[in-house]
């Protein structure tokens, strides 16, 4: 090939690359404006809102829309800030993230590395609860609720959520255990070592990557979590996306969309955070069991 013919593949290579960053650019941009508009307008007057653009910046910066968020001020004999349902959710969102965590990789461990007759059929019982909708389980989960007596209880909450993500957490941690060479567990029983002291000494030591996806996948689907929250949780013991929910109906009036921006971000704060500190090790965790061998 000639030295114009390389320069010119060259030039088209670089113009097909600018193409491909400017048209990924452009996607980007339309796809974070709302949040734009959300953040733009959590930290303006009102006045500012009602009566102008949207889009534009501040001309007057303020807080006020996110302490106003936040308060924990009365109306009647609940409060209307997000700030004690904020502890609620995370009272929820971290129990049940350790213990399906836990679970999940038990089960896959056993489903993996310690099989028995049926183990199969159980597994496919699993992952069959992992496309179960949401609403078919709401009557025979309250009952259950009822009779342990902890309906309306963040407690409840947990052990909703717990039952819903053992499925989902045993299939992330079983196709990855299925990778991990079977010989390591069968020497280790020849040398005497016991079941917890395989899976806590052998297997856990290797299980951060597929560790992180499924504390990353539960943290995110219960926190954003509003039917189970607003159907098995009442008054004080609401998460925050039914106090969201309550704070954005509870506007009489003038609707202060300020105030419920601010209470949006809020709420999306804590997933976001998650997925910036450890977005990179989701996408490797998740590659680490899709190859057997």
């Amino acid at each position: 090939m000639s030295v114009a013919s390389q320069d010119n593949a060259m030039k088209t290579g670089r113009a097909a690359r600018v193409f491909i960053y400017v048209f990924l650019l452009v996607f980007a941009l339309f796809y974070l404006l709302p949040f734009f508009i959300m953040l733009v307008n959590s930290v303006k007057p009102l006045s500012e809102i009602t009566g102008g653009n949207m889009i534009a910046l501040p001309q007057v910066w303020t807080l006020e829309p996110w302490l106003g968020a936040w308060s924990t001020a009365q109306i009647g004999v609940e409060p209307t800030g997000l700030r004690p349902y904020f502890w609620n959710s995370i009272k929820m969102v971290v129990p049940a993230v350790v213990i399906c965590t836990a679970i999940g990789a038990l089960n896959g461990y056993i489903l993996t590395k310690w099989r028995f007759r049926g183990d199969t059929l159980i597994f496919g019982l699993m992952l069959f609860s992992c496309f179960i909708p949401f609403q078919i389980v709401l009557i025979p989960m309250a009952r259950i609720l009822g009779i342990l007596e902890i309906s309306g209880t963040t407690t409840g909450l947990v052990l909703v959520h717990v039952v819903y993500g053992i499925g989902f957490s045993t299939l992330y941690f079983r196709n990855y255990y299925a990778a991990f060479p079977t010989e390591l567990v069968r020497a280790a029983q020849i040398d005497g070592a016991g079941f917890f002291q395989i899976f806590y000494r052998i297997l856990m030591p290797s299980s951060g990557p597929i560790t992180v996806v499924c504390v990353i996948w539960l943290f995110t689907n219960i926190w954003n979590d509003f039917l189970f929250g607003a159907s098995f949780a009442s008054g004080g013991a609401a998460p925050m996306t039914v106090a969201l929910n309550n704070l954005v109906n509870s506007s009489t009036g003038v609707r202060e969309y300020n105030v419920h921006f601010a209470g949006a971000i809020m709420a999306a704060l804590p997933t976001l955070l998650v997925y910036i500190v450890a977005g990179r090790y989701f996408v490797r965790g998740l590659m680490a069991g899709s190859v057997k061998g």
